[in-house]
């Protein structure tokens, strides 16, 4: 639905009005000149009206789900789509076969048939599906890509990664949260890690496949039996809960952190709020009492065709979420922690480093967020150059993924 001369502002609808949709929105209200919402689609009504009253969508183009206003689509130049892991297939599907150009919120879809299928749609109809990877657009591992590509450190030789999920990240995402069941999501390092995964393939570029792909991991600890004597089923009623580092009562009440998404009912306060869902909710619950079924640790072991091997490690039980990347070259090795890169050249083995403390500081993954926004609707306008993340070069990243998971669960060496 593309206009063939796209007029500013574009226009855009909104399928999702979460904390990744409000994000992605904030450049819209720093440059209101450059794109509107004119419609928004939301089963949570509270979210639907707030987020539409804010940015003054019509009664008639809130919609309470996507398959209702797929039959009744409203015009626009782009719609971005941020829902839950297991509901990004459908409604890109829809979007692609009524020629929308989509901004996908990653992972893809929750298999790499359902992949290949979103891939081939767009082809067939001629429309631009870009996918959120916002490690493409972090200035830090930008400057990764470029030392990489420069050369100056000679061949890749091998890669290692860490992921360190973090425990507040972890309890309140994967296993009280909503991405803490496969089949309701998506497995935990696809879920989590196709941003990592997408990197490093991106680091090496499109000509360079994967061959083999190993991994090993379980969910080893929030499980029932591990549950301290005198727990509960809710940390408010839980005889432990001043002890347990695991606190939901200590995380979102005392602490005050992972509150966000946290709806505020009319007559509420936040701290009224927060104490409903600490009693009612799903992030008031035992760690050790959930529904969970994902993974809290996992390792995989990457071999690409020309002899690069990879290492990515998924570890939950840190205290801070950050990663760490480790690459070994032919002439030197790298070494990045968030901070800053250190560099070291074997010829004269002095180290440099570039420091990107400051970039901690900055809003919205350090702008890379926006970037994302602002690249994506540039895009939309001129159709010059590529953009960085398009779903048909995030197929390889989600493959892995999948394999990944494949091996995980059935003890096999993946062949690809």
């Amino acid at each position: 639905m593309l206009s063939e001369n796209l007029q500013l502002p574009a226009s855009i609808i909104a399928i999702g009005a979460g904390n990744r949709m409000k994000t992605y929105m904030h450049y819209l209200e720093e440059h209101p000149q450059e794109a509107r919402l004119v419609a928004v689609v939301e089963c949570n009504e509270l979210r639907r009206n707030n987020f539409a009253d804010k940015f003054g969508v019509s009664q008639e183009n809130r919609f309470a789900d996507y398959e209702t206003f797929f039959k009744h689509p409203v015009p626009a130049d782009a719609i971005f789509i941020c829902t839950p892991d297991d509901e990004h297939f459908r409604p890109c599907f829809l979007a692609v076969q009524n020629g929308y150009n989509v901004l996908l919120e990653k992972p893809i879809a929750q298999s790499y048939e359902e992949c290949l299928l979103l891939d081939k749609a767009a082809r067939e109809h001629a429309v631009d599906v870009c996918v959120c990877h916002v490690m493409r657009y972090y200035p830090c591992y930008i400057k990764i890509k470029e030392i990489v590509e420069s050369r100056e450190l000679g061949e890749i030789i091998s890669i290692h990664h860490i992921e360190r999920v973090g425990m507040d990240r972890m309890t309140h995402s994967y296993v009280r949260g909503k991405w803490n069941r496969k089949s309701d999501s998506n497995d935990m390092f696809t879920a989590k890690c196709c941003h990592d995964v997408d990197f490093i393939l991106w680091l090496l570029g499109p000509d360079v496949r994967c061959r083999k792909v190993s991994s090993f991991g379980s969910l080893k600890w929030f499980r029932q039996e591990n549950a301290p004597t005198g727990s509960a089923e809710r940390c408010v009623d839980c005889q432990v809960e001043k002890k347990c580092p695991f606190s939901a009562v200590d995380l979102y009440w005392r602490r005050k952190d992972w509150i966000r998404n946290i709806d505020i009912l009319s007559g509420e306060t936040q701290d009224d709020a927060i104490v409903r869902e600490l009693n009612k909710g799903s992030i008031g619950r035992c760690v050790y009492h959930c529904d969970n079924d994902v993974v809290d640790h996992q390792s995989v072991l990457i071999e690409m065709d020309n002899g690069i091997t990879i290492n990515i490690d998924m570890e939950c039980f840190t205290v801070n979420d950050y990663r760490d990347l480790h690459i070994w070259f032919s002439n030197g090795e790298l070494y990045h922690n968030e901070k800053e890169i250190r560099v070291v050249r074997f010829s004269n083995r002095k180290e440099q480093i570039y420091d990107f403390s400051n970039t901690l500081k900055d809003s919205y993954h350090a702008g890379a967020d926006l970037k994302i926004i602002e690249e994506f609707l540039h895009f939309l306008r001129h159709k010059k150059n590529h953009v960085t993340s398009l779903l048909h070069d995030s197929l390889a990243s989600h493959q892995v993924c999948f394999a990944a998971e494949e091996s995980r669960t059935t003890g096999k060496t993946i062949m690809l």
